[in-house]
């Protein structure tokens, strides 16, 4: 992209929108607003250019979960969902149709100037919408096989080989399940023998470096008495 990065916000309500506005100027964006959900979209079609989305929930015309789902036809830019509701159900469902972030009004205009900041790094480090081959990932987890480098929100996380290994192997496979010997075989290249200690020693150690809460994972999750996959976010 040339010059400024281009963010745009979608809210009814002409203050939160304006106060997003100044923030995110002053950081030396270039800011658009809609209305509607319906406009959004129209600006989208029109601006290519467009890094990032603030998609308010509840908005006139198009809401903002019809609107991040025709939004998610045909862009994978980076969508941070507003809403006065707190409810778990309206994270999930704002998040299970191509969000990447959800925040709850009232909010810390600081905390989502961070936060953009940390969705364009990550969405220009893999390269927008070009994936090329090599390079998997899961939301803002990121493993490129050709650099040997592990990524979360754009930064680089250090990892041991056989850690990369199964990053690279369950990242690859975003989604599915694997038995601790799947695992095993495909990262250690030999036969499994009672794998169970020293997968799950590896298990702990990735989680504890890209989880926030390794106790509740976001990425690397078990699945009982099946095993364990990566999130397909």
């Amino acid at each position: 992209m040339n010059g400024a990065d281009t963010i745009l916000i979608a809210d009814d309500d002409r203050e939160i929108a304006g106060a997003i506005e100044i923030y995110l100027t002053a950081e030396g964006y270039r800011v658009l607003t809609a209305a509607d959900g319906a406009e959004a979209c129209g600006i989208l079609e029109r601006e290519a250019d467009v890094c990032l989305v603030i998609m308010d929930v509840m908005m006139p015309v198009m809401d903002g979960i019809r609107a991040t789902m025709k939004i998610r036809e045909g862009r994978n830019i980076p969508i941070i969902m507003l809403s006065a509701k707190s409810e778990d159900y309206d994270k999930v469902a704002g998040l299970g149709i191509g969000a990447d972030d959800y925040v709850t009004k009232p909010f810390n205009p600081l905390e989502l100037v961070a936060r953009v900041k940390s969705h364009i790094r990550r969405y220009k480090s893999l390269g927008g919408m070009e994936q090329r081959e090599g390079l998997f990932s899961a939301g803002g987890l990121a493993v490129d096989d050709e650099a040997k480098t592990v990524t979360l929100d754009g930064d680089i996380v250090p990892v041991t080989p056989i850690e990369f290994g199964i990053l690279r192997f369950l990242t690859q496979n975003a989604g599915r399940v694997f038995s601790i010997g799947q695992i095993y075989e495909a990262v250690w290249r030999e036969p499994s023998y009672n794998p169970e200690n020293t997968v799950a020693v590896h298990i702990r150690r990735i989680r504890e470096k890209i989880e926030i809460d390794p106790g509740n994972p976001r990425y690397l999750k078990v699945v009982w008495g099946i095993g364990y996959k990566i999130e397909k976010i």
